[in-house]
């Protein structure tokens, strides 16, 4: 398959990882002590973040940075981490749940779910252009970003706030109709194989994704993701409404001038499952019955993701409610009462994510405060070629590099996807770093260590 085909079916941007949530303080050879810093660099989504804080004990504290590619990125990232943090009397455990695989997800979303989504932009937007020097809060903190980024992400919660409104005339006035650019990257991807596209989403699933250990990846969903963009479909509703969090621009050349079009320019082949579907400690979740899987990625989705709040809420400090009338809270079906201030939202006892600039990962090797601060540092593969020789600055001495490996990239072939692993051991050799040899084999994550000289 052409280099080009290959770029298409994964996209230009990360919505979503191409691997499992992982603990970070549990990669490596030690566990650190005190305040841990972490460094996230094109991660895509929270699911590392979310993982990190459930497996931390109850004295350790944590500080996650986070660097991405595009402010688009940035700003999903704030939605998904409002949306985990919003507190259980304000919206149910299961009706967060839900809403939250729909919004990381889907490409259509409920009227219900937009509805949340507007009122969370509303409140994103004003914590990026009122708060100057201190965070409005640790797990939404902003402040380092320069004042052009905020500039953006501003831009793009009004758009998700209010779709039909246009800041510039560059801008299209109408809504995205995500249905036509979903099919749009279908067509683009398949080519002249289009109309026999089950066969080929068959093929992706059985031959590629199932041979990969994801056998809980069920057909009739991924077809559906493939065709429409629909991976959760948990409860009765129409998906119909275009999920702005995932729409982006993307520059064209068109007759010697360059031309933005929005759209939705992810990935199309791999699926948002990946994140928190295929993997899961309940190993009840992963029985099988006559060679088949009898939950799917999407229950085991559910199930992670729900288990994942329930860790946010044991951090929780000064909570409102009792445990055990947080427990026995059922959804709230009336939006108006789901309108959560950014002050309102959890604040989790010693954990703070704080966003950077898009082109700071060159620049903290200069500067003081990063001389050897983080204890991990993690590339996304789309990143992997960013770890070089400076990076050793600004790694703890027992630092603990983990860079995420092309199994999930199905475009590419085995000798492509074996490539790029020994292209990531020699990036991390060449920086400094030192392949940490104690750990288990695993094809989804490659672990370094700092070299000792």
């Amino acid at each position: 398959m052409s280099a080009g085909r290959t770029s298409e079916g994964a996209g230009c941007i990360t919505w979503w990882g191409y691997s499992p949530a992982l603990d970070l303080l549990s990669t490596g050879p030690v566990r650190h002590d005190g305040e841990v810093n972490i460094l996230l660099v094109g991660s895509g989504d929270p699911r590392h973040i979310l993982k990190t804080i459930a497996g931390l004990r109850n004295e350790e504290s944590l500080h996650m940075w986070v660097i991405e590619n595009s402010m688009e990125v940035v700003a999903r990232q704030l939605l998904l981490l409002y949306l985990a943090l919003i507190p259980q009397e304000s919206m149910g455990l299961n009706e967060k749940t839900e809403v939250y695989l729909e919004v990381f997800g889907n490409s259509e979303i409920r009227s219900q779910t937009e509805e949340i989504l507007r009122r969370a932009a509303s409140q994103l937007s004003l914590s990026v252009t009122e708060t100057l020097e201190m965070a409005t809060h640790p797990c939404l903190n902003t402040t380092l970003l320069k004042f052009k980024e905020r500039d953006e992400l501003a831009r793009i919660f009004k758009l998700w706030n209010n779709p039909q409104s246009s800041s510039s005339s560059s801008e299209r006035s109408v809504p995205i109709l995500m249905s036509k650019a979903w099919d749009y990257r279908v067509r683009q991807h398949l080519g002249a194989r289009y109309d026999s596209k089950k066969g080929c989403f068959d093929w992706d699933l059985t031959m590629k994704l199932h041979e990969k250990g994801c056998g809980v990846i069920n057909k009739q969903h991924y077809v559906q993701w493939r065709e429409r963009g629909l991976a959760f479909e948990m409860r009765e509703g129409v998906y119909q409404v275009t999920n702005p969090s995932l729409l982006s621009l993307r520059v064209f050349s068109q007759r010697g001038n360059k031309v933005a079009v929005t759209g939705y320019w992810g990935d199309i082949v791999s699926s948002p499952y990946l994140s928190f579907g295929i993997e899961t400690e309940d190993k009840s979740l992963m029985k099988t019955q006559n060679g088949q899987h009898i939950k799917t990625a999407q229950d085991i989705s559910f199930a992670n993701v729900q288990a994942l709040f329930q860790s946010l809420s044991s951090r929780r400090g000064c909570p409102s409610t009792s445990q055990s009338d947080a427990e026995g809270e059922e959804p709230f079906t009336q939006i108006d009462q789901i309108s959560v201030n950014i002050n309102d939202l959890m604040h989790l006892n010693g954990i703070s994510v704080t966003f950077l600039p898009l082109d700071s990962l060159y620049k903290l090797p200069e500067k003081q405060k990063y001389f050897q601060f983080f204890n991990t540092i993690y590339f996304s593969t789309s990143c992997v070629h960013q770890l070089g020789p400076t990076m050793r600055q600004i790694a703890a001495p027992d630092a603990v590099v983990v860079m995420e490996l092309a199994k999930y990239i199905l475009d590419l072939n085995k000798e492509q996807e074996a490539g790029f692993a020994k292209k990531a051991v020699s990036i991390a050799v060449e920086a400094g770093f030192e392949p940490w040899r104690e750990g288990k084999s695993d094809d989804v994550h490659a672990v370094f260590i700092r070299q000792k000289k």
